[in-house]
């Protein structure tokens, strides 16, 4: 693959894929380190990658909309990749491998498009697999999502030896965060767990009685002040608040009140994370603070927080991960609603061990 000077990496996935996939467009940049390098996601995960000094351009597309989806909305659809194949790549590298980035890649006119092959029912439509000039095999569901993406490029000969996630927080985003916290008595230095107990996937979450239960501990047993957010949709704020209804102690709280750069800032301060498998448990990993993750129907084994210094806490079932929305449809997860607090708790002890931070202050 010689003579790239345009490269498009398309990730049209949820905030955490698009975070995960950074060690992968880390390979891309390093193994072409002349090229230009865009990265596609869709409208709302930008700021997963933006501000990466590496990466010389981001780009966004809105969802397709409707419930006929990409082919519903085909006209727009093709219309935008006119605009792709007006910037004149000469890789593509689809990590997502749907219909969408299919199309974008193929009609973007670049001479290499790489991509992966997926079998089975539900993967696209006949003939797919044919316009990538470069397949690598379907994923390996047995190794996290980070090695997966690193997988694809390395197969074609792009690799890096830093493996790490990587986040930037812009000046701003910090001025704010600070601002945040001073505004509610946590001061500059001040040690403190940062909280974030909801998902926009709410069969992912802990029962509220369990979450506040363990957060009191903390402050107590630990001396931690708890700074807790949310996401900004309404359900998650209402099931925040419902945990703080149920608590003794008095957590400073944002919710829904950050940008994700602003979360990051947040988080970068505390001596520890404590959170659900979501998008904010990766930004937390990402900018260095120690995680503490509860996982039920998830996989830790693809999704755990990467890096080192966390801990995973989750039951030993025969049926989990199951990967479905709850048991038996209920949006409600078993796994998660038996996890003792005792297991949270000692995870959150090991974490600020290993940092020196195991006494209260």
């Amino acid at each position: 693959m010689t003579d790239i000077r345009g490269i498009l990496a398309i990730k049209l996935r949820n905030l955490g894929d698009v975070l995960i996939a950074v060690p992968a467009l880390r390979a891309i940049r390093e193994s072409h380190p002349e090229a230009s390098l865009s990265v596609l996601v869709a409208k709302g995960t930008e700021e997963m990658v933006e501000g990466l000094p590496w990466i010389d351009e981001v780009l966004t597309v809105s969802r397709p909309r409707g419930k006929h989806g990409f082919w519903g909305n085909l006209g727009r659809e093709i219309g935008f990749a006119r605009e792709i194949r007006r910037l004149r790549f000469d890789m593509v590298v689809d990590f997502t491998s749907g219909d969408r980035s299919a199309i974008y890649g193929l009609l973007s006119g670049a001479r290499t498009r790489i991509g992966r092959e997926l079998w089975g029912k539900g993967k696209g439509f006949r003939g797919k697999a044919r316009l990538y000039t470069h397949l690598a095999p379907p994923p390996n569901h047995s190794i996290h999502a980070v090695e997966n993406d690193l997988d694809l490029v390395r197969r074609f000969g792009m690799d890096t030896s830093d493996t790490r996630l990587e986040f930037a927080v812009p000046p701003e985003a910090e001025e704010n965060a600070l601002r945040f916290l001073a505004s509610q008595g946590v001061r500059a230095g001040d040690p403190f767990l940062h909280a974030h107990p909801t998902s926009r996937w709410l069969f992912k979450c802990w029962k509220d009685e369990a979450m506040a239960e363990t957060l009191d501990r903390a402050a107590d047993e630990l001396g931690l002040r708890v700074v807790m957010t949310s996401g900004p949709e309404a359900r998650e704020v209402e099931k925040a608040r419902a945990i703080l209804g149920l608590m003794k102690s008095r957590p400073a709280t944002f919710l829904g009140e950050t940008s994700l750069k602003e979360l990051a800032a947040v988080t970068r301060r505390a001596v520890a994370f404590l959170g659900v498998d979501s998008a904010p448990m990766h930004i937390a990993a990402a900018v260095g603070t120690p995680v503490v993750a509860l996982f039920g129907p998830s996989g830790e084994h693809n999704w755990r927080p990467w890096g080192a210094n966390h801990r995973v806490v989750a039951l030993s079932m025969e049926c989990r991960p199951c990967g479905k929305d709850g048991c038996d449809g209920s949006k409600v997860s078993r796994c998660l609603m038996e996890l003792p607090p005792a297991d949270v708790l000692a995870g959150l002890q090991s974490v600020l061990k290993s940092t020196r931070i195991a006494e209260p202050v």
